[in-house]
Protein backbone atom coordinates (compact mmCIF):
# COMPACT_ATOMS: atom_id res chain seq x y z
CA UNK A 1 0.00 0.00 0.00
CA UNK A 2 1.27 3.48 -0.92
CA UNK A 3 -0.48 6.17 1.10
CA UNK A 4 -0.89 9.76 -0.06
CA UNK A 5 -2.02 11.24 3.22
CA UNK A 6 -2.18 14.82 1.96
CA UNK A 7 -5.04 13.81 -0.36
CA UNK A 8 -6.45 11.00 1.77
CA UNK A 9 -5.87 8.31 -0.85
CA UNK A 10 -4.11 4.97 -1.20
CA UNK A 11 -2.49 3.25 -4.18
CA UNK A 12 -1.53 -0.41 -4.19
CA UNK A 13 1.24 -2.68 -5.45
CA UNK A 14 0.49 -6.40 -5.27
CA UNK A 15 2.69 -9.20 -6.55
CA UNK A 16 3.41 -12.91 -6.54
CA UNK A 17 7.02 -12.15 -5.69
CA UNK A 18 8.05 -11.63 -9.31
CA UNK A 19 5.25 -9.93 -11.25
CA UNK A 20 3.24 -7.01 -9.89
CA UNK A 21 0.09 -5.03 -10.50
CA UNK A 22 -0.34 -1.40 -9.48
CA UNK A 23 -3.77 0.02 -8.71
CA UNK A 24 -4.70 3.72 -8.92
CA UNK A 25 -1.19 5.22 -8.84
CA UNK A 26 -0.65 8.87 -8.06
CA UNK A 27 1.17 11.07 -10.53
CA UNK A 28 4.55 10.97 -8.79
CA UNK A 29 5.32 7.45 -9.96
CA UNK A 30 8.88 7.41 -8.61
CA UNK A 31 7.42 6.19 -5.31
CA UNK A 32 5.91 3.18 -7.07
CA UNK A 33 9.05 2.42 -9.05
CA UNK A 34 11.12 2.59 -5.88
CA UNK A 35 8.83 0.15 -4.06
CA UNK A 36 8.87 -2.25 -7.01
CA UNK A 37 12.66 -2.09 -7.01
CA UNK A 38 12.86 -2.80 -3.29
CA UNK A 39 10.59 -5.81 -3.72
CA UNK A 40 12.42 -6.95 -6.86
CA UNK A 41 9.25 -7.23 -8.93
CA UNK A 42 8.32 -6.29 -12.48
CA UNK A 43 5.19 -4.19 -12.96
CA UNK A 44 3.13 -5.98 -15.60
CA UNK A 45 -0.28 -4.33 -15.17
CA UNK A 46 -1.37 -0.85 -14.15
CA UNK A 47 -5.03 -0.67 -13.22
CA UNK A 48 -7.50 2.21 -12.84
CA UNK A 49 -10.71 1.68 -10.90
CA UNK A 50 -12.21 4.86 -12.36
CA UNK A 51 -11.48 8.24 -13.90
CA UNK A 52 -10.38 10.06 -10.77
CA UNK A 53 -11.76 13.42 -9.71
CA UNK A 54 -9.48 14.22 -6.78
CA UNK A 55 -6.03 13.76 -8.31
CA UNK A 56 -4.20 13.43 -11.61
CA UNK A 57 -3.36 9.80 -12.24
CA UNK A 58 0.14 8.56 -12.90
CA UNK A 59 -1.16 5.38 -14.50
CA UNK A 60 -0.51 6.29 -18.12
CA UNK A 61 3.08 7.35 -17.47
CA UNK A 62 3.77 4.37 -15.21
CA UNK A 63 2.56 2.00 -17.92
CA UNK A 64 4.70 3.78 -20.51
CA UNK A 65 7.84 3.67 -18.37
CA UNK A 66 7.46 0.03 -17.35
CA UNK A 67 5.88 -1.37 -20.52
CA UNK A 68 2.94 -2.59 -18.44
CA UNK A 69 -0.55 -3.15 -19.77
CA UNK A 70 -2.79 -0.23 -18.77
CA UNK A 71 -6.26 -1.39 -17.76
CA UNK A 72 -9.02 1.22 -17.95
CA UNK A 73 -12.79 0.77 -18.18
CA UNK A 74 -13.85 0.13 -21.76
CA UNK A 75 -16.85 2.42 -21.28
CA UNK A 76 -14.68 5.43 -20.42
CA UNK A 77 -13.82 7.54 -23.46
CA UNK A 78 -10.17 8.46 -23.11
CA UNK A 79 -7.57 10.11 -25.30
CA UNK A 80 -4.85 7.46 -25.05
CA UNK A 81 -4.17 3.81 -25.80
CA UNK A 82 -5.24 1.41 -23.05
CA UNK A 83 -6.42 -2.15 -22.52
CA UNK A 84 -10.20 -1.81 -22.25
CA UNK A 85 -11.77 -3.97 -19.55
CA UNK A 86 -15.37 -4.59 -18.53
CA UNK A 87 -17.44 -6.42 -15.96
CA UNK A 88 -16.76 -10.15 -16.07
CA UNK A 89 -13.30 -9.94 -17.62
CA UNK A 90 -10.46 -11.97 -16.12
CA UNK A 91 -6.86 -10.81 -16.34
CA UNK A 92 -4.05 -13.33 -15.92
CA UNK A 93 -1.23 -11.66 -14.00
CA UNK A 94 0.83 -14.84 -13.57
CA UNK A 95 0.27 -18.55 -13.06
CA UNK A 96 -0.60 -17.87 -9.43
CA UNK A 97 -2.41 -14.52 -9.52
CA UNK A 98 -5.32 -13.18 -11.52
CA UNK A 99 -7.71 -10.24 -11.47
CA UNK A 100 -11.47 -10.44 -11.90
CA UNK A 101 -13.17 -7.28 -13.12
CA UNK A 102 -16.41 -6.38 -11.36
CA UNK A 103 -18.59 -3.51 -12.53
CA UNK A 104 -19.36 -1.34 -9.49
CA UNK A 105 -20.98 1.89 -10.72
CA UNK A 106 -21.90 4.48 -8.13
CA UNK A 107 -18.91 6.72 -7.51
CA UNK A 108 -18.81 7.12 -11.28
CA UNK A 109 -20.95 5.53 -13.97
CA UNK A 110 -18.21 3.21 -15.24
CA UNK A 111 -16.46 2.40 -11.97
CA UNK A 112 -14.75 -1.00 -11.75
CA UNK A 113 -13.50 -3.05 -8.82
CA UNK A 114 -10.85 -5.75 -9.18
CA UNK A 115 -10.89 -9.00 -7.22
CA UNK A 116 -7.41 -10.38 -6.56
CA UNK A 117 -7.45 -14.19 -6.76
CA UNK A 118 -4.59 -16.48 -5.75
CA UNK A 119 -4.21 -20.01 -7.08
CA UNK A 120 -4.81 -22.80 -4.59
CA UNK A 121 -4.53 -26.55 -4.92
CA UNK A 122 -8.15 -26.76 -5.93
CA UNK A 123 -8.61 -23.60 -7.98
CA UNK A 124 -8.70 -19.92 -7.06
CA UNK A 125 -9.27 -18.09 -3.79
CA UNK A 126 -10.30 -14.43 -3.47
CA UNK A 127 -7.72 -12.69 -1.30
CA UNK A 128 -9.19 -9.22 -1.53
CA UNK A 129 -10.78 -6.61 -3.74
CA UNK A 130 -9.54 -3.22 -4.94
CA UNK A 131 -12.63 -1.08 -4.56
CA UNK A 132 -11.47 2.40 -5.59
CA UNK A 133 -14.34 4.73 -4.69
CA UNK A 134 -16.99 2.04 -4.26
CA UNK A 135 -17.00 0.15 -0.95
CA UNK A 136 -14.80 1.98 1.58
CA UNK A 137 -14.11 1.37 5.26
CA UNK A 138 -17.41 2.09 6.98
CA UNK A 139 -18.63 4.30 4.16
CA UNK A 140 -18.73 4.64 0.36
CA UNK A 141 -17.44 7.01 -2.28
CA UNK A 142 -19.57 10.09 -2.81
CA UNK A 143 -21.95 10.10 -5.73
CA UNK A 144 -22.23 13.79 -6.64
CA UNK A 145 -18.88 14.43 -8.31
CA UNK A 146 -20.36 14.12 -11.81
CA UNK A 147 -22.97 16.74 -10.97
CA UNK A 148 -25.90 16.96 -8.63
CA UNK A 149 -28.34 15.80 -11.29
CA UNK A 150 -26.71 12.35 -11.27
CA UNK A 151 -26.20 12.02 -7.51
CA UNK A 152 -29.48 10.22 -6.72
CA UNK A 153 -29.13 7.70 -9.54
CA UNK A 154 -25.49 7.02 -8.69
CA UNK A 155 -26.30 6.63 -5.00
CA UNK A 156 -28.74 3.85 -5.89
CA UNK A 157 -26.05 2.25 -8.06
CA UNK A 158 -23.53 2.61 -5.24
CA UNK A 159 -25.85 0.69 -2.91
CA UNK A 160 -26.36 -2.09 -5.45
CA UNK A 161 -22.63 -2.31 -6.22
CA UNK A 162 -21.64 -2.64 -2.58
CA UNK A 163 -24.25 -5.36 -2.10
CA UNK A 164 -22.90 -7.14 -5.15
CA UNK A 165 -19.37 -7.18 -3.75
CA UNK A 166 -20.63 -8.43 -0.39
CA UNK A 167 -22.56 -11.25 -2.07
CA UNK A 168 -19.70 -12.15 -4.41
CA UNK A 169 -16.83 -12.37 -1.93
CA UNK A 170 -16.10 -14.37 1.22
CA UNK A 171 -16.19 -12.60 4.57
CA UNK A 172 -12.43 -12.96 4.96
CA UNK A 173 -11.59 -11.13 1.72
CA UNK A 174 -9.66 -7.90 2.31
CA UNK A 175 -11.14 -4.59 1.15
CA UNK A 176 -8.60 -2.25 -0.46
CA UNK A 177 -10.16 1.13 -1.28
CA UNK A 178 -8.47 4.12 -2.87
CA UNK A 179 -10.48 6.82 -1.11
CA UNK A 180 -11.69 7.34 2.42
CA UNK A 181 -8.60 8.44 4.34
CA UNK A 182 -9.28 12.17 4.28
CA UNK A 183 -10.24 12.45 0.60
CA UNK A 184 -13.29 14.56 -0.22
CA UNK A 185 -14.16 11.77 -2.69
CA UNK A 186 -15.67 9.74 0.15
CA UNK A 187 -19.14 10.37 1.55
CA UNK A 188 -17.58 10.27 5.03
CA UNK A 189 -14.20 9.24 6.36
CA UNK A 190 -13.02 5.70 7.01
CA UNK A 191 -13.61 4.23 10.44
CA UNK A 192 -10.63 1.83 10.46
CA UNK A 193 -7.12 1.41 8.98
CA UNK A 194 -8.05 -1.91 7.30
CA UNK A 195 -11.10 -4.07 6.77
CA UNK A 196 -12.68 -7.18 5.30
CA UNK A 197 -15.94 -7.95 3.58
CA UNK A 198 -17.19 -9.51 6.81
CA UNK A 199 -16.42 -6.41 8.82
CA UNK A 200 -18.12 -4.19 6.26
CA UNK A 201 -21.25 -6.35 6.40
CA UNK A 202 -21.39 -5.68 10.13
CA UNK A 203 -20.38 -2.00 10.14
CA UNK A 204 -21.02 -0.29 6.82
CA UNK A 205 -24.36 1.52 6.40
CA UNK A 206 -24.46 0.63 2.71
CA UNK A 207 -24.69 -3.05 3.67
CA UNK A 208 -27.05 -2.51 6.59
CA UNK A 209 -29.60 -0.03 5.23
CA UNK A 210 -32.29 -0.47 2.59
CA UNK A 211 -31.60 1.37 -0.66
CA UNK A 212 -33.85 4.39 -0.11
CA UNK A 213 -32.65 4.89 3.45
CA UNK A 214 -29.01 4.66 2.34
CA UNK A 215 -29.56 7.11 -0.52
CA UNK A 216 -31.28 9.64 1.73
CA UNK A 217 -28.62 9.35 4.43
CA UNK A 218 -25.75 9.57 1.96
CA UNK A 219 -27.03 12.54 -0.02
CA UNK A 220 -28.09 14.34 3.14
CA UNK A 221 -24.59 14.10 4.57
CA UNK A 222 -22.64 15.44 1.60
CA UNK A 223 -20.73 18.69 2.03
CA UNK A 224 -18.88 20.78 -0.55
CA UNK A 225 -15.88 19.34 -2.37
CA UNK A 226 -12.78 21.11 -3.71
CA UNK A 227 -13.22 23.37 -6.71
CA UNK A 228 -10.11 21.94 -8.37
CA UNK A 229 -11.91 18.61 -8.82
CA UNK A 230 -13.47 20.14 -11.93
CA UNK A 231 -10.08 19.90 -13.64
CA UNK A 232 -9.02 16.39 -12.56
CA UNK A 233 -11.43 14.33 -14.65
CA UNK A 234 -10.52 16.35 -17.74
CA UNK A 235 -6.80 15.75 -17.17
CA UNK A 236 -7.28 12.04 -16.54
CA UNK A 237 -9.47 11.54 -19.58
CA UNK A 238 -6.88 13.22 -21.79
CA UNK A 239 -3.92 11.45 -20.16
CA UNK A 240 -1.42 13.32 -18.01
CA UNK A 241 2.07 14.28 -19.15
CA UNK A 242 5.16 13.23 -17.18
CA UNK A 243 5.92 15.35 -14.14
CA UNK A 244 8.84 17.73 -13.76
CA UNK A 245 9.95 17.93 -10.13
CA UNK A 246 13.17 19.83 -10.77
CA UNK A 247 13.68 23.03 -8.73
CA UNK A 248 11.86 26.13 -9.92
CA UNK A 249 13.21 29.67 -10.24
CA UNK A 250 14.38 31.38 -7.06
CA UNK A 251 12.65 34.70 -6.33
CA UNK A 252 14.53 37.54 -4.66
CA UNK A 253 12.75 40.18 -2.52
CA UNK A 254 12.06 42.40 -5.52
CA UNK A 255 10.53 39.52 -7.45
CA UNK A 256 8.35 38.59 -4.48
CA UNK A 257 7.03 42.16 -4.30
CA UNK A 258 6.33 42.16 -8.02
CA UNK A 259 4.49 38.85 -7.89
CA UNK A 260 2.23 39.95 -5.06
CA UNK A 261 1.59 43.30 -6.74
CA UNK A 262 0.52 41.40 -9.85
CA UNK A 263 -2.09 39.46 -7.86
CA UNK A 264 -0.17 36.21 -7.79
CA UNK A 265 -0.31 33.94 -4.74
CA UNK A 266 2.75 33.75 -2.53
CA UNK A 267 2.24 30.81 -0.18
CA UNK A 268 4.12 30.39 3.09
CA UNK A 269 4.63 26.67 3.74
CA UNK A 270 5.98 27.00 7.26
CA UNK A 271 4.06 25.88 10.33
CA UNK A 272 1.34 28.30 11.34
CA UNK A 273 3.11 29.20 14.60
CA UNK A 274 6.18 30.29 12.64
CA UNK A 275 3.94 32.25 10.27
CA UNK A 276 2.25 33.97 13.21
CA UNK A 277 5.58 34.95 14.74
CA UNK A 278 6.79 36.65 11.55
CA UNK A 279 5.72 36.59 7.92
CA UNK A 280 5.92 38.62 4.76
CA UNK A 281 2.93 40.92 4.32
CA UNK A 282 0.59 39.78 1.55
CA UNK A 283 1.41 36.07 1.81
CA UNK A 284 -1.01 33.23 2.54
CA UNK A 285 -0.38 30.62 5.23
CA UNK A 286 -0.80 27.00 4.12
CA UNK A 287 1.66 24.90 6.05
CA UNK A 288 3.06 21.60 4.87
CA UNK A 289 1.91 20.08 8.17
CA UNK A 290 -1.66 20.03 6.81
CA UNK A 291 -3.43 19.27 3.51
CA UNK A 292 -1.78 22.20 1.75
CA UNK A 293 -2.47 21.13 -1.82
CA UNK A 294 -6.16 20.46 -1.19
CA UNK A 295 -6.80 23.90 0.28
CA UNK A 296 -4.57 25.76 -2.16
CA UNK A 297 -6.21 24.05 -5.11
CA UNK A 298 -9.60 24.93 -3.65
CA UNK A 299 -8.86 28.57 -2.85
CA UNK A 300 -7.03 29.87 -5.90
CA UNK A 301 -8.46 30.85 -9.24
CA UNK A 302 -7.24 27.93 -11.35
CA UNK A 303 -4.14 28.86 -13.31
CA UNK A 304 -3.02 31.65 -10.96
CA UNK A 305 0.80 31.61 -10.68
CA UNK A 306 2.03 30.40 -7.29
CA UNK A 307 5.28 31.20 -5.49
CA UNK A 308 6.32 29.02 -2.54
CA UNK A 309 8.12 30.19 0.61
CA UNK A 310 9.76 27.70 2.96
CA UNK A 311 12.59 27.21 5.40
CA UNK A 312 14.42 24.67 3.20
CA UNK A 313 14.65 23.55 -0.44
CA UNK A 314 13.37 20.12 0.64
CA UNK A 315 10.12 21.67 1.85
CA UNK A 316 9.68 23.36 -1.51
CA UNK A 317 10.35 20.03 -3.23
CA UNK A 318 7.76 18.33 -1.01
CA UNK A 319 5.23 21.01 -1.92
CA UNK A 320 5.96 20.64 -5.64
CA UNK A 321 5.30 16.92 -5.31
CA UNK A 322 1.96 17.56 -3.61
CA UNK A 323 0.93 20.12 -6.20
CA UNK A 324 1.65 18.01 -9.29
CA UNK A 325 -0.76 15.43 -7.88
CA UNK A 326 -3.60 17.91 -8.41
CA UNK A 327 -2.38 19.22 -11.75
CA UNK A 328 -0.44 22.30 -10.63
CA UNK A 329 2.62 21.31 -12.59
CA UNK A 330 5.16 24.07 -11.97
CA UNK A 331 5.13 26.79 -9.32
CA UNK A 332 6.27 30.12 -10.73
CA UNK A 333 9.10 30.55 -8.23
CA UNK A 334 10.29 29.87 -4.70
CA UNK A 335 12.30 31.37 -1.88
CA UNK A 336 13.85 29.70 1.16
CA UNK A 337 15.59 30.71 4.36
CA UNK A 338 14.34 33.03 7.09
CA UNK A 339 11.67 35.68 6.57
CA UNK A 340 14.34 38.37 6.82
CA UNK A 341 15.74 37.08 3.53
CA UNK A 342 12.42 37.58 1.74
CA UNK A 343 12.33 41.35 2.02
CA UNK A 344 14.74 44.27 2.20
CA UNK A 345 12.13 46.33 4.05
CA UNK A 346 11.64 45.37 7.72
CA UNK A 347 8.29 47.16 7.63
CA UNK A 348 6.99 44.43 5.33
CA UNK A 349 7.22 41.83 8.10
CA UNK A 350 4.05 41.17 10.05
CA UNK A 351 2.92 39.23 13.10
CA UNK A 352 -0.39 37.43 13.54
CA UNK A 353 -1.80 37.25 17.08
CA UNK A 354 -2.69 33.76 18.27
CA UNK A 355 -4.91 32.71 21.15
CA UNK A 356 -6.89 29.72 22.40
CA UNK A 357 -10.50 29.17 23.44
CA UNK A 358 -9.89 30.05 27.11
CA UNK A 359 -8.54 33.39 25.85
CA UNK A 360 -11.67 33.86 23.73
CA UNK A 361 -13.91 33.13 26.71
CA UNK A 362 -12.00 35.67 28.77
CA UNK A 363 -12.12 38.28 26.01
CA UNK A 364 -15.86 37.80 25.57
CA UNK A 365 -16.21 38.43 29.31
CA UNK A 366 -14.31 41.70 28.95
CA UNK A 367 -10.95 40.40 30.11
CA UNK A 368 -8.98 40.26 26.86
CA UNK A 369 -5.36 39.27 27.24
CA UNK A 370 -2.90 42.12 26.91
CA UNK A 371 -2.26 42.91 23.27
CA UNK A 372 -5.41 41.21 21.99
CA UNK A 373 -8.42 43.17 20.74
CA UNK A 374 -11.92 42.51 22.02
CA UNK A 375 -13.74 40.08 19.69
CA UNK A 376 -16.26 42.06 17.66
CA UNK A 377 -16.69 39.05 15.35
CA UNK A 378 -16.14 35.34 15.97
CA UNK A 379 -15.64 33.81 12.53
CA UNK A 380 -16.05 30.06 12.01
CA UNK A 381 -14.39 28.86 8.79
CA UNK A 382 -15.21 25.17 9.15
CA UNK A 383 -17.31 23.31 6.60
CA UNK A 384 -21.11 23.38 6.75
CA UNK A 385 -21.49 19.90 8.24
CA UNK A 386 -19.06 20.82 11.01
CA UNK A 387 -21.03 24.00 11.73
CA UNK A 388 -24.31 22.10 11.87
CA UNK A 389 -22.86 19.65 14.38
CA UNK A 390 -22.23 22.49 16.83
CA UNK A 391 -21.00 26.08 16.82
CA UNK A 392 -20.32 29.08 19.03
CA UNK A 393 -23.26 31.28 19.94
CA UNK A 394 -23.29 34.42 17.82
CA UNK A 395 -20.51 33.25 15.50
CA UNK A 396 -20.46 34.14 11.83
CA UNK A 397 -20.05 31.18 9.48
CA UNK A 398 -18.06 31.47 6.27
CA UNK A 399 -16.44 28.20 5.12
CA UNK A 400 -12.81 28.72 4.21
CA UNK A 401 -13.34 27.90 0.50
CA UNK A 402 -15.89 30.74 0.27
CA UNK A 403 -13.81 33.34 2.08
CA UNK A 404 -11.79 34.76 -0.85
CA UNK A 405 -15.01 35.87 -2.56
CA UNK A 406 -16.81 36.85 0.65
CA UNK A 407 -14.21 38.92 2.49
CA UNK A 408 -16.42 41.99 2.23
CA UNK A 409 -19.29 40.11 3.89
CA UNK A 410 -17.43 39.62 7.17
CA UNK A 411 -18.88 42.15 9.65
CA UNK A 412 -16.72 45.09 10.74
CA UNK A 413 -14.48 45.07 13.77
CA UNK A 414 -11.79 42.83 15.20
CA UNK A 415 -12.16 39.21 14.08
CA UNK A 416 -11.31 36.12 16.12
CA UNK A 417 -11.24 33.26 13.63
CA UNK A 418 -11.35 29.54 14.38
CA UNK A 419 -11.69 26.18 12.63
CA UNK A 420 -11.34 22.69 14.05
CA UNK A 421 -7.65 22.91 14.96
CA UNK A 422 -6.05 26.15 13.81
CA UNK A 423 -4.79 25.20 10.33
CA UNK A 424 -7.70 26.58 8.30
CA UNK A 425 -8.12 29.47 10.73
CA UNK A 426 -4.55 30.61 10.05
CA UNK A 427 -5.11 30.42 6.30
CA UNK A 428 -8.29 32.46 6.74
CA UNK A 429 -6.56 34.96 9.02
CA UNK A 430 -3.83 35.53 6.45
CA UNK A 431 -6.45 36.31 3.80
CA UNK A 432 -8.28 38.65 6.18
CA UNK A 433 -5.08 40.41 7.26
CA UNK A 434 -4.14 40.90 3.61
CA UNK A 435 -7.52 42.62 3.18
CA UNK A 436 -6.65 45.02 5.99
CA UNK A 437 -8.65 43.44 8.80
CA UNK A 438 -7.65 43.15 12.45
CA UNK A 439 -7.60 39.44 13.19
CA UNK A 440 -6.71 36.95 15.91
CA UNK A 441 -6.20 33.24 15.18
CA UNK A 442 -7.70 30.78 17.64
CA UNK A 443 -5.07 28.06 17.43
CA UNK A 444 -6.97 25.43 19.39
CA UNK A 445 -9.12 22.35 18.89
CA UNK A 446 -12.81 23.17 18.60
CA UNK A 447 -13.79 20.54 21.14
CA UNK A 448 -12.01 22.70 23.73
CA UNK A 449 -14.33 25.67 23.19
CA UNK A 450 -17.22 24.64 25.42
CA UNK A 451 -15.03 23.31 28.28
CA UNK A 452 -13.21 26.66 28.18
CA UNK A 453 -16.46 28.47 28.89
CA UNK A 454 -17.29 29.67 25.38
CA UNK A 455 -21.08 29.72 24.97
CA UNK A 456 -22.38 27.34 22.32
CA UNK A 457 -25.45 27.86 20.16
CA UNK A 458 -28.58 25.93 21.04
CA UNK A 459 -28.81 22.99 18.63
CA UNK A 460 -32.42 22.22 19.55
Amino acid sequence: MIATSSLGDRSYLASDGQVAIVVDPQRDIDRVLYLAGVKGVRIAHVVETHIHNDYVSGGLELARVTGARYLVAAADEVGFERVPVSDGDQVAVSDSVRLRVVGTPGHTFHHLSYVLDEATGGGWQAVGVFTGGSLLFGTTGRTDLLGGRHAHELAHQQHASARRLADLLPDGAQVWPTHGFGSFCSASQSDAPESTIGREKAKNPVLRLAAEEFVAETLGGLDAYPAYYAHMGVANTAGAAPVDLTPVTRADPAALRERMAAGQWVVDLRHRKAYAAAHLAGTVSLGLDGPMSTWLGWLIDWGTPITLLADTPQQVADAQRELVRIGIDRPAAHATGGVEQWTTEPGQLRELPMADFPALAAAQAGNARAGLPAPDVVLDVRMTNEWKAGHIAGAVHTPLPDLPTRLADVPPGAIWVHCGSGYRATAAASLLANAGRTVVVINDKFDQAEPAGVAMADQG
